[in-house]
């Protein structure tokens, strides 16, 4: 997994050094499919459920599952970049949002905010720590900000397969879940949005929308639990 997840970083370095106004959604899922060629990886998004790229580009006020295509980045635009890799049977997945070029004040601190929330849940990932108290640490700091974390869609275990149980949501459930163990491994990937949490499907079946038009932001990583902590599997 520590594999997969540096490949995983690999893509994210790649398609930040793009990334640019002029730039289609489709040159950023070219430069992913480059590194996985380059690295004898397989991406774990194309084909899945029958999605088409092997990077979901959710612009603006997309949350996430956004289909690459002829759309052309903006200044002043945020694009989230999801992707993955498997290397030998093994996942990574993770994700970022980027300004293109220069951002309103309100954009970047949704960014750092939204950033800074998946840090903080990070630092809950501790053995003998309860599985929810990462998404009460996501929500406390994005909600402190005046912000909502979306309830949709959340994060997962991950390992021999992208999405495995247990769920791990972006918010207090109301339950502590279970307690960590040594050898876990999830991916937590806090969805914050400018405006309300309520979330709206499109017409392709895959982007999803906040339903009030506000900007979103989407961080992930993919985080083991180790003897010493938190080791973020995706980090460059």
């Amino acid at each position: 997994m520590r594999r997969a997840g540096k490949v995983v970083a690999e893509i994210h370095e790649k398609t930040r050094a793009i990334i640019k106004p002029g730039i289609t959604t489709l040159d950023i899922d070219k430069a992913s499919r480059e590194v996985l060629e380059r690295r004898g990886a397989r991406s774990n998004f194309l084909n899945y459920h029958g999605f088409p790229a092997t990077v979901c580009t959710s612009p603006n006020d997309m949350i996430v599952h956004g289909i690459p295509g002829d759309y052309v980045l903006e200044e002043g635009d945020i694009i989230s970049v999801d992707c993955g890799a498997i290397v030998e049977g093994y996942h990574g997945d993770a994700a970022y949002t980027a300004p293109v070029g220069e951002v309103s004040a309100d954009a970047r601190r949704l960014l750092e905010v939204t950033e800074r929330s998946l840090f903080a849940g990070i630092e809950q990932m501790y053995e003998g720590n309860r599985l929810h108290e990462i998404g009460r640490a996501v929500q406390q700091v994005a909600e402190a900000a005046g912000y909502s974390v979306v309830r949709n869609y959340v994060g997962h275990a991950i390992g021999t397969a992208m999405h495995e149980e247990p769920q791990v949501p972006n918010y207090w459930p109301g339950a502590p879940g279970p307690r960590l163990k040594v050898g876990n491994v999830f991916a937590v990937e806090p969805m914050v949005n400018a405006g309300g949490a309520a979330t709206v499907e499109l017409s392709d079946g895959w982007s999803v929308v906040t339903a009030d038009g506000s900007l979103s932001a989407h961080f992930e990583h993919t985080i083991a639990v180790t003897d010493g902590g938190p080791e973020i599997l995706t980090l460059g």
